[in-house]
């Protein structure tokens, strides 16, 4: 790679990780400029999302790895108004899923592959295990993250919403899901607002989730110190307090108080058709 070509690439290495690019010679492109530049992004240009990018990302998405070519997801793209209202509602009170152009509802969706069986008169039995609802996750999961890196080389931006999982039968309700589907998490998309653009989120050191040959341990906690500073560091300059990261997380997996009504997810994916042997 020419010397041109390095410095945008060590510059959003130093932005992700609040540390100095500890390689010379650090492989870059325009793929990799994209990935290290993303941010989530909560206000939106009131633009539309142009139809032929839509289609472009759903194409990038389903061009993601599927496991045995099962493509156990739907997407739902959503713009009416009242309806993304609704489901910010139901997420918590996200007001960005209003204010996004677009809002797309990733559907982990067993439903279709049940009514093919039934189609042929054959047995899906297969559908009612927890590694086949995993399989459908991880589907879903790659698929949207694909569209994600799609939208944003348009020039976009994305914010995925995990608060579809706070009410899941109140929003298979809103969006008339079939049974054996559920809405695993939605994205908001569209035209970033500069305006209110917000900096890149520090991860942690890539020592911390590196590891070579087994599982080692023994370097993380002088590694998460460095961090959490860093981290403190990022929030002051946004204003907010400069909380430790590792505390905030800690408290954030402390209970089932803590986890925003999603603990009683295994008994919404059982109303949802979801046995989960």
């Amino acid at each position: 790679m020419s010397d041109s070509s390095q410095d945008p690439i060590r510059e959003l290495w130093n932005t992700r990780y609040r540390d100095a690019c500890p390689d010379a010679q650090l492989a870059g492109n325009e793929t990799v400029l994209s990935l290290l530049a993303h941010r989530s992004i909560r206000s939106y240009l009131a633009e539309e999302v142009p139809e032929n990018v839509l289609a472009a990302a759903l194409a990038a998405a389903q061009s993601a790895s599927t496991s045995s070519n099962l493509q156990m997801w739907s997407v739902i793209a959503i713009a009416d108004p009242a309806r993304k209202a609704r489901l910010a509602a139901l997420s918590g009170g996200q007001k960005h899923i209003e204010q996004a152009p677009l809002f797309l509802a990733w559907v982990l969706d067993q439903s279709r592959l049940r009514r093919l069986g039934e189609a042929q008169g054959k047995p899906t039995e297969g559908l009612d295990y927890l590694e086949t609802f995993v399989v459908g996750a991880v589907d879903t999961t790659l698929a949207a993250q694909n569209a994600a890196v799609a939208f944003e080389s348009f020039g976009l931006g994305i914010v995925y919403i995990g608060g579809m999982r706070n009410h899941p039968e109140q929003v298979a309700a809103e969006l008339a899901l079939p049974p054996g589907s559920m809405v695993l998490f939605g994205m908001c998309v569209g035209y970033p607002d500069q305006a209110h653009l917000t900096g890149i989120k520090p991860r942690l050191p890539l020592a911390a989730v590196l590891h070579r040959e087994r599982y080692d341990s023994g370097k993380e906690a002088g590694l998460i110190a460095d961090y959490d500073r860093r981290v403190a560091d990022y929030l002051r300059e946004r204003g907010a307090n400069g909380d430790h990261w590792s505390a905030t997380v800690v408290d954030r997996v402390g209970g089932p108080q803590s986890l925003g009504g999603r603990d009683r997810l295994r008994e919404a994916l059982a109303e949802r058709a979801f046995k989960l042997r």
